[in-house]
């Protein structure tokens, strides 16, 4: 291998990880994986595995893995926010412009009432927005 493996693996898990230490340095040379940790993202939790201790270092490399994770699925949040844009635009020329009316009655009410449930919440924070700027800039 051309570079040196990293010292930490994280399996990325629906809620976090399963965290590995890697080791290279054994007498076959092999690529072996010990798991040290069960990470939960969406609470904060980092689970030693079986009996394990984490070291301070562990715990570092860790929590430096939890920052990262969570910047990154925020930016792919975001992402798909402004895919969802993109898809309600094509849907909206496909609608006027492609659309059979057999088309249009199997999906309008879906639409609509996704449509209306979207704009209600939207309307509602940036009303929220609007009433607590004012008393934050006083």
């Amino acid at each position: 291998m051309a570079e040196e493996l990293p010292e930490y693996y994280f399996r990325v898990r629906e809620n976090g990880a399963l965290v590995f230490r890697v080791d290279t340095e054994n007498r076959q040379r092999r690529i072996e994986m010990d798991q040290i940790a069960v990470v939960n993202i969406k609470n904060g939790e980092i689970k030693p595995h079986g009996d394990r201790t984490l070291t301070e270092d562990d715990l570092e490399h860790i929590k430096a893995w939890m920052t990262d994770r969570a910047e990154t699925l925020s930016r792919r949040n975001m992402d798909d926010i402004f895919r969802a844009v993109d898809h309600l635009n094509l849907t909206t020329q496909w609608a006027q412009s492609r659309a059979t009316d057999e088309q249009l009655d199997t999906v309008t009410d879906d639409l609509l009432l996704a449509m209306h449930d979207l704009r209600t919440v939207l309307v509602r924070k940036k009303a929220e927005r609007l009433v607590r700027t004012p008393a934050a800039q006083g």
